[in-house]
């Protein structure tokens, strides 16, 4: 599905009016299941790329801000939800926009990475300390997120695997499977 700026202000212009004069430009990259557009200063549309995705608008809107409390790093908050119309069949989000750069965008030396590893394992550890009770059970609708490792066990060891020369594999291998037993 082709999701254009012109799509984006036509989605805003008919369900938000009043952010219908907002500048609205492309946040690049644009993602795989999601395309992403800032609007104005302060927020950002996010669209679901296809039917796959579309399901994780909802879930989004309702647990995001019950993790947020309970999170160091923050995370996008909802600010309103598109609805379905004839030119995009999906629900959509805007939420606040984030001031950052992205890291795709960014280069790192070994200390640098070295302290995102501890900030994103912090972040990780955060994660499994709230109650989500209630919360959507894992599943394919969500690609398993939120399930035993294990699921990925496969696909991990395949990627290891083929990143031989790039990483210590032995070493992944290893935290790989304190993983699994975790």
């Amino acid at each position: 599905m082709e999701i254009t700026t012109s799509l984006v202000t036509s989605l805003i212009s008919s369900q938000f009016p009043e952010w219908a004069n907002l500048p609205i430009k492309p946040v690049e990259p644009g993602g795989h299941d999601n395309r992403t557009f800032r609007l104005g200063d302060d927020m950002l549309v996010r669209l679901p790329s296809g039917t796959d995705y579309a399901a994780q608008v909802q879930k989004e809107q309702a647990w995001l801000p019950k993790l947020a409390p309970h999170l160091s790093i923050e995370i996008p908050a909802p600010i309103a939800m598109g609805k379905p119309l004839e030119d995009y069949p999906y629900n959509w989000s805007i939420y606040k926009w984030i001031e950052g750069e992205s890291a795709n965008n960014l280069s790192f030396d070994e200390t640098q990475l070295q302290q995102i590893a501890l900030h994103l394992a912090g972040f990780i550890n955060e994660l499994h300390k709230i109650d989500t009770f209630g919360a959507p059970p894992s599943g394919l609708h969500n690609y398993y997120r939120g399930n035993s490792p294990a699921v990925y066990d496969a696909d991990t060891r395949k990627y290891i695997k083929e990143l031989s020369g790039v990483i210590d594999t032995r070493a992944a291998t290893a935290l790989w499977e304190k993983a699994l037993k975790s």
